[in-house]
């Protein structure tokens, strides 16, 4: 959860954005470990936001000059940043993996009640299960290879590598977007019971410790990472981009410039 004290202080960062750059923000929530269900003490606040501009703003010749990425330095543990609309859809077209995972975000801070919930409805037709298979193999793999390997390990990466793999069981079985939270994916091995309980050890740890705390390599968790690596091997080459019309997601882009009221 997060508390209000920091709601209110990340709203008033938020605000002053939209201020700052002239700019309506559509759609904001919080990533990472926080929205994921397991942060540790000292996580960051990881903001995440959707801006649309004024239709003039887009256009100009210039457009695909301009800057279509807000970001700002971490200030109190508080980590900002936003895609323009345009930029964002565009992505989503591609099924980016970052795109799709904040619209399943639980912890919203601004919703304008138009884009999210036009975007998500795309979802069955735009996101490819191919896609997101090969996505989360590729980050459990780095993860599992770049920190996991040792004898002391960094806790947080055994969950950068779980989340990763439960995500994929969840796209293989349901052939849907998978949520971003753990438990819920984790309940896909619930009947694994010795894993769950090392997986209950790792997240009491991860909970306790702070972001580069470490600890001992878990044997049977490490097990079940390298057993699943090694059955993902067959999805070995990238999938073919999807050709999917740009109409729905142009209905969306020009809608949000028209409904939005900008900050003067």
């Amino acid at each position: 959860m997060i508390s209000k004290t920091m709601q209110n202080k990340i709203l008033k960062r938020l605000k002053k954005t939209e201020i700052e750059h002239g700019v309506k923000i559509l759609y904001a929530i919080e990533s990472g470990s926080r929205a994921w269900g397991f942060e540790s003490q000292n996580s960051d606040y990881d903001v995440r936001f959707i801006y649309a501009h004024t239709m003039e703003w887009y256009l100009d010749i210039n457009l695909e000059d301009k800057r279509d990425v807000i970001e700002y330095d971490i200030v109190d543990e508080i980590d900002i940043s936003g895609w323009d609309i345009r930029k964002a859809l565009k992505l989503y077209w591609k099924s980016n993996p970052a795109f799709v995972e904040w619209l399943k975000s639980p912890i919203i801070y601004i919703d304008d009640g138009k884009f999210a919930k036009k975007s998500r409805l795309l979802l069955d037709s735009i996101y490819s299960i191919e896609k997101g298979i090969y996505h989360y193999r590729s980050m459990a793999k780095a993860n599992y290879r770049g920190y996991l390997k040792q004898k002391q390990v960094r806790l947080k990466k055994y969950f950068y590598v779980l989340r990763p793999l439960l995500a994929i069981k969840w796209l293989e079985t349901r052939r849907e977007t998978a949520p971003i939270e753990f438990e819920r994916l984790r309940a896909l091995v619930q009947k694994n019971k010795a894993l769950n309980d090392e997986i209950s050890k790792l997240l009491t740890m991860k909970k306790a410790a702070r972001e580069m705390d470490v600890g001992p390599a878990n044997k049977i968790v490490n097990q079940f990472i390298e057993n699943e690596l090694h059955r993902l091997e067959a999805y070995s080459e990238k999938p073919i981009d999807q050709k999917i019309p740009f109409d729905s997601l142009n209905q969306i882009f020009k809608e949000s410039l028209i409904d939005n009221t900008y900050p003067a």
